[in-house]
């Protein structure tokens, strides 16, 4: 493991974030596609989340269910420490409308915007900011 604080993702039947997510060779855990209200998905830990926009730029439906759902859970906000997005830059100004949403509701910081699976160099720039982030939460 690369890193030491932990990922939770969302990723759709694409599995495009989980692709993205995969290369950062990190813990991970990915929120299930449906939430179920009768055994939420809990963690008790530090953990960065990586979230895709969803909606066609409705920012009503910009955050994934699931991922609302698990940040209602107010112990997992507790532990958020940082949102990374992953879109596509044809949804202009709405490309990762879902992590700044995020980020703006929760105040933790947006770490990075993504497009689609990521490049060698996001995954380097990622780990670089996941590495800082930790070293000051120390």
């Amino acid at each position: 493991m690369i890193l030491p604080i932990s990922i939770v993702y969302f990723s759709n039947v694409s599995e495009n974030t989980k692709r993205f997510v995969e290369k950062l060779d990190t813990n991970a855990n990915r929120l299930p596609i449906k939430w179920d209200r009768d055994n939420p998905f809990l963690i008790e830990e530090e953990y960065v989340l990586v979230v895709p926009t969803y909606g066609g730029g409705s920012e009503g439906h910009a955050i994934p269910k699931s991922v609302r759902e698990f940040l209602n859970v107010k112990s997992n906000r507790q532990y958020l420490r940082g949102v990374i997005g992953t879109g596509n830059t044809n949804f202009g100004e709405h490309y990762c409308k879902a992590a700044e949403m995020i980020c703006e509701k929760t105040g933790v910081p947006l770490i990075a915007k993504v497009e689609l699976l990521g490049t060698a160099e996001d995954v380097e720039k990622i780990i670089g900011r996941l590495r800082l982030l930790y070293e000051y939460e120390l």
